[in-house]
């Protein structure tokens, strides 16, 4: 933002107030300055005591003012507040004495005659003013100013706030939700009165990386979605194929903001590890989808459209090259030199090739437990949740079976995993009796090494360089996977340079076995197999 941004509100009565108060504390964090100004008698008291309790949790909080103590410290569940009035500080050297630095060191700071503390305070900061309008005094106008840093948070509160009241949302409850791995946030909107639920998706643009190859970022050569225009084409385009993904209250598209379908929390999970008869709906939604002619360009809205990219051999190729950036170094204790990179790329595109040049459809690339969510009340496909599919390009109906019955964040028994591709073989085959079975089962073997190799690399990645450990938890169950797959007998050649690399990648003899069984298009589809009507594994 170039200078500062403005938002003034008109606050009819103290219960707006207290509202306004209780909204601005969602958008504060730890290390942020609020200056506090106003007319007498418009409503400061009140603010920042909502705003306070609203930050603490406890809408009882004792909050006395600070006009003698000088400054009063909170301890929040998520950081301090500190509340300063500074209107006895004749000299801003003062504050030292009152230990100014150490109780407002990575807390919330609110501050009262701010003036008086010259030009100890930050730039970066939000200015609140309360105000006085009308003949008669009694109307209240609040004027908050984003300086620094703070312009561009609050030009963004804004659009949130205007996209929440064209959507129906302007006074619901904001429940923060655990995000993803991605830049993505999420809040859980609920309306007290009506009970009307929905989500708002904060999903601004993403911004390029470096480059690493031809001048492009690592997110344009493997085509991920930039903006929530990508969010908004695949949605609708799935709802008019008569699947189940969150209808669209309201948008600010440039902005990256969406108000969408709250579908539950109902999961296709439960403590025991994935439920048998959802991952098979879900598999068989997949077959449905798969059996269709659909198109590559998808309107977005008037005027504008939404084209896939294909899941070619370049950004299959570099997604695999996420395990020589990461995990090899990780597993191996040292970097590949030129030789081991170039065999290891020489292996892929090789594999690849016939993969790429197969049949292609709509490949959603997050189909998997956390991104499903379960619909008891509807009918047929439909029961089956999306809500991660913007990065869908157009790539072999493989990817996406192998995604979820190899889920990298819940155990999936081999077991299970065998009969749900029969349940999907046996669903592709009536629709289309000549579907090829084998190639088929080939293509799900290689992709699903190649997902395994880019989710090990991109697992590391999380953990070294975003600071995000906990996915550290979820590599022994990948490279399970990636075992399992390597073990099929098309994959026998890439298979030798993980063995030769990374020492323990060797499929055990049991797996060989189990992947020559699978492979067989008889046993795969259902006809004469042993596992087709097996019982799930734990």
């Amino acid at each position: 933002m170039n200078g500062p941004a403005q938002w003034v509100i008109d606050l009819p009565d103290e219960a707006a107030t207290i509202q306004a108060a209780t909204r601005l504390a969602g958008e504060l964090r730890a290390g942020d300055l609020v200056t506090l100004g106003g007319d007498l008698g418009a409503g400061k008291t009140t603010f920042v005591r909502a705003l306070i309790r609203s930050v603490l949790g406890d809408p009882e909080a004792e909050v006395p003012s600070p006009t003698y103590t000088l400054l009063q410290t909170y301890e929040g569940p998520h950081f301090n507040i500190v509340h300063a009035d500074l209107y006895r500080i004749a000299d801003p050297a003062e504050l030292a004495e009152l230990g100014w630095e150490d109780a407002a060191e990575n807390a919330l700071v609110l501050v009262e005659w701010a003036e008086r503390a010259g030009e100890i305070l930050a730039t970066d900061r939000l200015e609140v003013h309360l105000a006085t309008t009308g003949p008669t005094g009694a109307g209240r106008r609040l004027t908050l100013t984003g300086h620094g840093s703070f312009a561009g948070r609050l030009a963004r509160a804004r659009q949130i706030q205007a996209v929440l009241d064209r959507s129906g949302f302007g006074e619901a409850r904001r429940d923060y939700m655990l995000g993803d791995a991605s830049v993505r946030a999420y809040e859980r909107l609920t309306d007290e009165a009506t009970g009307r639920k929905g989500i708002l998706m904060i999903a601004p643009r993403r911004p390029d990386g470096p480059p690493i190859r031809l001048g492009k970022p690592y997110s344009t050569l493997v085509h991920l979605a930039e903006s929530v225009h990508a969010f908004v084409a695949v949605g609708e385009a799935l709802r008019r194929e008569g699947f189940s993904a969150p209808e669209i209250y309201g948008a600010e598209l440039d902005a990256g903001l969406l108000v969408i379908e709250d579908l539950g929390l109902e999961e296709v999970v439960d403590a025991n590890g994935p439920i048998p008869e959802r991952y098979r709906a879900a598999v068989e939604m997949l077959a449905a989808l798969h059996g269709r002619k659909l198109p590559a360009i998808l309107p977005v809205e008037p005027g504008q459209q939404h084209k896939l990219q294909g899941y070619d051999l370049e950004a299959l190729t570099i997604e695999a090259e996420l395990l020589l950036d990461w995990y090899f170094p990780y597993a191996a204790k040292r970097s590949p030199n030129a030789s081991v990179r170039l065999s290891f790329v020489d292996q892929w595109v090789s594999a690849l090739e016939p993969v790429v040049s197969g049949p292609k459809t709509w490949t959603l690339r997050d189909f998997h437990s956390p991104n499903l969510i379960w619909l008891a009340e509807r009918e047929g496909h439909r029961k089956v949740g999306l809500i991660d599919y913007q990065d869908c390009v157009l790539g072999h109906p493989a990817y996406d079976v192998v995604s979820l019955t190899q889920d990298a964040r819940v155990t999936v028994p081999e077991a299970l995993e065998l009969q749900l591709i029969a349940a999907y073989v046996r669903a592709r085959r009536m629709a289309e009796p000549a579907f090829d079975v084998a190639g088929f089962t080939a293509a799900y073997a290689l992709l699903g090494a190649q997902r395994a190799t880019k989710i090990l690399g991109i697992f590391i990645r999380l953990d070294r360089r975003d600071g995000k450990p906990a996915y550290m938890k979820h590599l022994p169950r990948v490279e399970t996977y990636l075992k399992r797959c390597l073990a099929h007998p098309a994959l026998a050649k890439l298979r030798r340079w993980y063995e030769v690399n990374l020492p323990g990648f060797a499929p055990p003899p049991e797996a060989m076995h189990a992947r020559n069984d699978a492979d067989h298009p008889r046993d795969a589809a259902g006809g004469g197999s042993r596992h087709a009507d097996a019982p799930a594994d734990g």
